[in-house]
């Protein structure tokens, strides 16, 4: 049985599809990555590697309040980027539920070129 393997957009962890599971799969429908909670919609789903994502958003929970909630495209570039206590960069987005500000650190992953 054929595995197709897909790295998370946010996280880089590799996302193990078999043959049984894309045949479950239809255009429309959201895979969550197990790592870090960030959500794909499914856009191709073909024969082999014929087969795309696209991200629609990531969960993440709020350590004031202790509520789950997503980090769409729209809060990112809405929030403002500052240096972290670390030192690291992040954005500042707001809890929609408590309005704390919280930090978050995104690493770019770079696509491999085949």
């Amino acid at each position: 049985m054929l595995t197709l393997e897909i790295d998370c957009p946010v996280c880089g962890e590799v996302l193990e599809l078999t043959e049984a599971d894309r045949a479950e799969l239809g255009v429309g429908d959201v895979i969550v990555c197990d790592s870090c909670n960030a959500e794909m919609e499914v856009t191709r789903n073909g024969e082999g590697e014929d087969f795309e994502l696209e991200l629609l958003g990531v969960l993440t929970t709020c350590p004031n309040c202790s509520e789950e909630f997503e980090v769409t495209e729209d809060m990112l570039d809405a929030a403002p980027v500052v240096e972290g206590a670390d030192g690291v960069t992040v954005s500042l987005v707001d809890c929609p539920h408590c309005r704390a500000k919280i930090e978050l650190e995104f690493e770019v992953v770079e696509a491999e070129e085949d």
